[in-house]
């Protein structure tokens, strides 16, 4: 028993180790995903191990102070994501109302195979959202979704075969929409420019990366999140950013992506709202988010029904408040992040050449 205890525990401090290197090495960037799962089986372990410890062993000692240290550093990264941390994202004044500079978004990976379209249209009538950003939608799922033209008359649609299309539905004016090929040219994102019923103009961004997998890094990955997070940084218009990043909440390349663009993450503090794996209750972490800038609050965040696909829709209702940017503390860089952020992207771009 004492030595599958330290079996397990020593593969466990592997992940953790491994999770330390800064690389895009998918078999590398796994090891991001799990940090709750890995932290709970290590404190699992430990209380086991307490059990079979013997006092006068060094190996004891040494393999008890490595589970306690890794099971230290995964619960700090974890621990903004919990409701014992800060909010970074303040509460709205407008207590739940809706108001001419309220919006609210709806972000949900359909996955392409899905074919509960009902269940996301339902999902979608209930929540009344003002923005629908639909991924993996394909040449079926832009049949099916014609249903929303009528209550969404301003749309960006670009259906792919690939796993990687994009639907964006509006019910508030699009100023201006494109698609956009940031750093594969059959990876999409869209940019738009919307006007809300206050008449003021902000900029909404939906991207959909590749996932690490095998034979597939994730440098590409991380440099369109960086080049994103730039073009927000260089800009001046109200931003929010929202999609299925493929990537958690604490990462390295998220965690940089804040620190560069300053944009905030209502999760902070709140929970860490796990959209998937949505059949897999003990296999889950946040891929789908929703960032802003430090001019929006929260009014409401939640996970959505399921909808058959492999991850649960997001919602979200952000108020566009004044002065609110006095309230909030937006991320900083730190010394050193311009230059990381520009090797990974030029290193995401040799990978996609």
């Amino acid at each position: 028993m004492k030595i599958a205890l330290i079996a397990v525990g020593c593969g466990l401090i592997l992940l953790t180790a491994l999770s330390l290197i800064r690389s895009g090495k998918w078999w590398i960037r796994c090891a991001d995903f799990p940090r709750l799962q890995i932290a709970i089986a290590l404190a699992i372990i430990g209380a086991a191990f307490l059990l079979h410890y013997d006092t006068a062993s060094l190996v004891d000692a040494g393999f008890g102070f490595a589970l306690l240290v890794s099971l230290a550093f995964q619960s700090y990264r974890i621990w903004p994501y919990t409701p014992l941390a800060p909010y970074q994202t303040h509460n709205s004044s407008a207590d739940g109302q809706v108001s001419a500079d309220t919006i609210r978004i709806l972000i949900s990976n359909v996955l392409m195979e899905n074919r509960r379209d009902g269940d996301f249209i339902a999902r979608v009538r209930e929540a009344d959202p003002d923005i629908i950003l639909a991924v993996e939608t394909n040449a079926w799922w832009d049949e099916r979704l014609r249903i929303l033209d009528d209550d969404y008359p301003h749309s960006i649609k670009h259906p792919q075969e690939n796993h990687y299309g994009m639907h964006l539905f509006s019910q508030l004016e699009l100023v201006s929409g494109e698609v956009r090929f940031l750093m594969e040219d059959d990876v999409p994102s869209v940019r738009a420019t919307v006007k809300l019923r206050s008449g003021k103009k902000i900029t909404f961004l939906g991207i959909h990366p590749r996932p690490p997998q095998v034979d597939q890094d994730t440098h590409a990955r991380d440099a369109e999140i960086l080049v994103v997070g730039r073009e927000i940084a260089s800009g001046t218009t109200p931003t929010i950013v929202a999609g299925d990043l493929n990537d958690v909440a604490w990462s390295d390349t998220t965690q940089l992506f804040q620190r560069t663009s300053g944009m905030l993450d209502p999760r902070r503090g709140r929970g860490m709202y796990a959209s998937f794996h949505a059949n897999y209750p003990l296999l889950r972490w946040p891929l789908d988010h929703v960032f802003h800038d430090d001019s929006f609050t929260l009014v409401q965040l939640r996970l959505l029904r399921s909808i058959g696909s492999d991850h649960f829709p997001v919602f979200i209702k952000l108020h566009h408040q004044p002065g609110a940017d006095a309230l909030q503390e937006e991320p900083e860089a730190e010394r050193g992040d311009a230059e990381q952020a520009q090797e990974q992207i030029e290193q995401g771009r040799q990978e996609s050449a």
